[in-house]
């Protein structure tokens, strides 16, 4: 084996939330894309000795980012497109503070990242009252309607985004976005890859003090009581910028298929 592809699988093998998904035989392994310049950081927090810097040239300037539940409440609508506030079933659109979200899809490979255009990215969240479209559960039912769901197929840069709204909270959970991504292998098989994206609690606790999500009243958990986000949580954390009377985030997300 190369010292390369050595140093790489030590890497990979050192995340305790590697999490590999095997879909009609193709594995998918996602992993989070930082700056070329923050190698030597991301490689000692994970435990690679520093005298295995002199390789870090030609190694993909990734890490391992874990896999999550996809909840009970996906629902595969086939619903293209990037603005999901509003119910197809009556164009209402829903109340909230308004979120740009942008994922930067890419493959990584021996040599770096590279955009990964063609796969599909759904995402789906509740609203502001922390409830969830087209599904039944013991407090709601919501059949029927739409709102907040929605996918954009990647483009020759592996981005794709999204209009939607900051999300509430419900019982037991943290604030999070669920994001699924799919892709077709070329001999026919697919793929796909479920995770979860997370927000400051400091800024959640500022958006619920507005209309609407105050009149559902103080949310019951944090990040850190959440079992989920316990999970590798902390690497799924949107960095959010203010963007108008909303906010902003990009999050970057790799494929390695093997």
């Amino acid at each position: 084996m190369k010292n390369n592809d050595r140093l790489l699988s030590r890497i990979l093998s050192r995340r305790k939330a590697l999490t590999l998904f095997k879909a009609a035989g193709t594995a998918i392994l996602v992993v989070g894309c930082v700056p070329k310049k923050s190698n030597s950081l991301v490689l000692s927090s994970i435990g690679v000795s520093a005298s295995s810097t002199a390789s870090l040239a030609t190694l993909p300037a990734c890490v391992v980012s874990p896999e999550q539940t996809e909840g009970p409440y996906f629902v595969d609508e086939k619903l293209n497109r990037s603005d999901i506030r509003s119910d197809p079933a009556d164009g209402s659109v829903k109340d909230g503070v308004p979120l740009q979200l942008t994922l930067q899809v890419s493959k990584i490979g021996s040599t770096g990242c590279t955009p990964l255009a063609g796969a599909i990215v759904d995402i789906w969240h509740c609203d502001a009252q922390g409830i969830y479209s087209d599904v039944t559960d013991r407090s709601f039912n919501t059949v029927g309607k739409k709102f907040l769901r929605g996918y954009q197929v990647t483009d020759a840069n592996g981005t794709v985004q999204f209009t939607t709204i900051y999300p509430g909270w419900y019982q037991g959970r943290a604030t999070h976005i669920h994001f699924k991504v799919r892709t077709d292998a070329t001999s026919g098989q697919s793929s796909e890859f479920t995770s979860q994206l997370y927000f400051d609690d400091s800024i959640s606790d500022r958006v619920y003090a507005l209309s609407p999500y105050s009149s559902k009243g103080q949310r019951t958990m944090k990040n850190a009581e959440d079992g989920i986000f316990q999970n590798g949580g902390d690497q799924m954390l949107l960095k959010l910028a203010k963007n108008g009377q909303g906010y902003a985030a990009t999050f970057n997300v790799g494929l390695q298929m093997a």
